[in-house]
């Protein structure tokens, strides 16, 4: 006996596609893993637009949550946008809160924050033919201690181990890694560690402090001037 079964009595397949902004959503929140882990080494100039990533990752997976929670029946995906929503919202707040709290106890008692960025000279600055900016050149003038940070770039030392004496530059990007005759003077420093300081070599950021000065530029580092600091404190 066999028993037949007509095409009312079949169920319909209910068929919901995966909302495309939860996907988005989660895919920006893994990468906005970057900020935290950068926070510590980076400077804070460098966290802060890394952060419109979490930012915009958490804006999707909003939008992408109230779609699908609004057509339950269309769209699925809620798990995957709410999980895109905490992580970007995590990876927000710890990677800004690690950065501002390294930012405001880096410096050390009695050193000022200076930068690669504020070395370089305005337009007006060139155009009236000084090319050392004037809160640098004060600097320089009181010998007053500063604090900067830099990489050290690979081929201005012979050593990898306990060196005294280096150049200090931007970034590691093609900028400052490349041709050095293309590298600004304003983009690099002359490095010279104080007696019983030394350091291995790194691709880490490095932390260095002391009195910043100015002068003649030679051949092989391609520079008119060239900055030097006489360094007490690297880290």
């Amino acid at each position: 006996m066999s028993v037949t079964h007509s095409y009312e009595d079949a169920q319909p397949i209910e068929y919901r596609s995966v909302h495309t902004g939860a996907i988005i959503g989660l895919v920006l929140a893994l990468a906005s893993a970057v900020v935290p882990l950068t926070a510590g080494s980076a400077n804070l100039g460098y966290t802060l637009p890394l952060s419109v990533l979490p930012m915009v990752g958490f804006a999707i997976s909003m939008v992408a949550w109230r779609a699908i929670a609004g057509a339950p029946d269309v769209y699925a995906g809620g798990l995957l946008a709410i999980a895109g929503a905490l992580l970007s919202a995590v990876f927000l707040i710890t990677g800004v809160s690690y950065a501002s709290y390294v930012y405001a106890t880096e410096v050390p008692d009695g050193y000022e924050r200076t930068s690669f960025l504020e070395m370089k000279p305005s337009e007006s600055d060139l155009l009236s033919s000084r090319p050392v900016p004037d809160p640098i050149r004060m600097l320089i003038e009181e010998q007053k201690p500063v604090f900067i940070k830099g990489y050290i770039r690979p081929d201005s030392t012979r050593f990898s181990k306990n060196i005294t004496d280096f150049l200090l530059v931007r970034d590691s990007n093609e900028c400052c890694f490349g041709d050095l005759s293309k590298v600004q003077f304003y983009d690099q420093i002359k490095v010279q560690l104080a007696p019983g300081l030394a350091t291995d070599l790194s691709r880490k950021v490095f932390r260095v402090g002391g009195v910043l000065r100015v002068g003649p530029g030679s051949a092989e580092l391609a520079a008119p001037l060239l900055y030097y600091l006489d360094a007490d404190y690297i880290r």
